[in-house]
């Protein structure tokens, strides 16, 4: 279908019987963003982020669609052994855990499936100390994958970017480390793998930025550059100390520069397949807005306002109106300032609102991706225009791993 004819008439038939609040994924969207994604990853495959996701059944669908979308990089413990309980294999969990319940659930998985048991990832000799204190000695290896910190840092590190990750840098850190990893009977070095955020995760065209868009660009070719050359300088030195069975990195917004990296032999991606609001500021990619949530109208304030119930679905970081969710559909509906998205309303401005009666839905994105799931039990997916399924969320099979 023509996804450039989607409207808020076009939502309201297809809903036309469904009570909001309710959250949807349209698939014909979704698909597309998932092509789009293969195209940009040139011929690595790329692994789910299950955090942007956090639907099994929209995962297992995602697995399916394309044989390079191969294994999954989760973001807690437990949800990985949940995962792995689900017959999903090829796990990575993508940060370093402390949970010792769970690390003596993954020795018992890891003594009966031992090739195909989850992988940690560490970045310190902690995390190798803390993950052999709850093996026993029945217990096969851990494999673990090393985490290189990818943020970008100029004039000394006194100009930085990126997630505070790893504390690993450089390629003599990553050996000693590997090494050490290699004087263990009890843990087995088998990847390593580098999100670089300050790409991945940051458009370079905010609105109505220009200085500090000019600053974002200048930022991300000079980390694209120093990245390529420090990970192939890891990959390189780890290699001679260990097999690296795979190097994992980028993200949504990085695949483009990260897949054309020789060292690099797996992506990952997540937030791509919802496409939420924080990708439409990328100058080199267009998604598809995929996910989104309705919210109806209960109550007309005044001329050019409506307020909708709910709504306060802000996303993770730094606080402000970057987190805030946005009006999607009818267009030309904006948050009020003073009031943004609240827990019980959310007041939606614009000449639009004039035009919706109560009882109407306005349809709202999510700043980011899996997160929504955190707020619904189910997903209703659609596809050429009808309702096809409802599915269940993590929150609707009753998981919530943060």
């Amino acid at each position: 279908m023509d996804l450039n004819s989607r409207n808020h008439a076009r939502y309201e038939e297809i809903f036309s019987e469904v009570e909001a609040p309710f959250a949807f994924v349209d698939l014909d969207a979704m698909w597309a963003n998932a092509d789009s994604m293969l195209a940009r990853s040139g011929d690595k495959p790329i692994r789910i982020a299950s955090k942007s996701i956090r639907s099994l059944d929209l995962i297992g669908r995602i697995l399916e669609r394309d044989e390079r979308f191969r294994g999954l990089m989760t973001f807690t413990l437990p949800e990985t052994l949940w995962l792995a309980e689900a017959g999903f294999t090829d796990l990575l969990l993508a940060y370093p855990t402390t949970d010792l319940e769970a690390l003596r659930e993954l020795a018992l998985h890891n003594a009966a499936l031992p090739d195909v048991a989850p992988i940690l990832t560490v970045d310190s000799v902690e995390h190798l100390d803390l993950i052999e204190s709850v093996l026993g000695k029945e217990a096969g290896p851990v494999r673990v994958s090393l985490e290189l910190n990818a943020g970008f840092e100029a004039m000394g590190g006194r100009v930085r970017a990126g997630a505070r990750r790893s504390p690993i840098r450089t390629p003599e850190q990553a050996v000693a480390l590997a090494e050490e990893i290699g004087r263990r009977d009890k843990v087995e070095l088998v990847g390593l793998m580098a999100y670089e955020s300050q790409v991945a995760g940051v458009g370079d065209e905010p609105p109505n930025q220009r200085i500090r868009s000019r600053k974002i660009k200048w930022m991300q070719k000079r980390s694209i550059e120093e990245l390529k050359e420090r990970r192939a300088n890891v990959v390189e030195e780890v290699g001679k100390v260990a097999e690296l069975k795979f190097v994992n990195g980028g993200g949504t917004g990085s695949l483009n520069f990260t897949s054309q990296e020789d060292a690099v032999t797996e992506v990952t991606a997540g937030s791509g397949f919802y496409a939420p609001a924080q990708f439409d500021y990328y100058s080199w990619f267009d998604l598809a807005p995929a996910a989104a949530f309705a919210l109806p109208v209960v109550r007309r304030p005044g001329p050019g306002v409506v307020t909708a119930l709910g709504g306060g679905y802000h996303s993770s970081g730094a606080a402000g109106p970057a987190r805030l969710p946005v009006p999607w559909l009818p267009e030309g509906l904006a948050l009020d300032e003073e009031e943004g998205a609240g827990e019980v309303q959310t007041p939606l401005l614009g000449e639009a609102a004039d035009d919706l009666k109560l009882g109407d839905n306005v349809y709202m994105r999510h700043n980011k991706a899996g997160e929504l799931c955190e707020r619904f039990d189910s997903l209703l997916l659609i596809e050429d225009g009808e309702i096809i399924d409802e599915v269940a969320t993590y929150r609707g099979d009753g998981q919530t791993f943060l």
